[in-house]
């Protein structure tokens, strides 16, 4: 299934549903690249938002659909503060019911630096209210993103 946002009837939420494989996660992210566009006028706001999208969709991927492939709904309402993302998937729960505390630990030497672990740390410190909950077999994420300055909200 082609990556094409939708916005709602009321022109207030973007929406997107594409499958968990990497190739459609960096479609979707450059469809909503284009798609909120208008919304984020400071080229900081834009790469927060990818980053943490990025970061996010990509753990979907690589963990809760690690069992087997299966679809990711995303859903972002531009608000006058900034961003309001909710992620949505039927993939394996968070472990122990609950998302990564995202602590960076301090290795001996850079030889010794992890290849992952990175990612809750970034999403952790570029989002707020983050909430995760396991409703009807699915992963329910949601988040807000703030921008850096306030903006007309269009």
């Amino acid at each position: 299934m082609p990556c094409d946002p939708r916005i709602t009837p009321d022109g207030a939420e973007l929406q997107l549903v594409f499958d968990s494989d990497p190739f459609a996660v960096r479609r979707a992210l450059a469809a909503l690249t284009t798609g909120l566009a208008p919304h984020l006028p400071v080229p900081t706001d834009r790469d927060t938002v990818e980053i943490v999208l990025a970061e996010v969709l990509n753990n979907v991927v690589e963990h809760a659909y690690r069992a087997g492939p299966g679809r990711i709904e995303l859903r972002i309402r531009p608000t006058a503060e900034g961003l309001i993302c909710a992620i949505a998937d039927h993939g394996l729960p968070m472990p122990g019911g609950m998302l990564p505390q995202g602590l960076l630990s301090t290795p001996a030497t850079t030889d010794s630096l992890p290849e992952g672990g990175y990612g809750w740390h970034l999403i952790r410190m570029l989002s707020q209210d983050l909430c995760y909950c396991r409703d009807r077999g699915r992963n329910c994420l949601s988040f807000r993103l703030a921008r850096t300055q306030s903006a007309p909200f269009q």
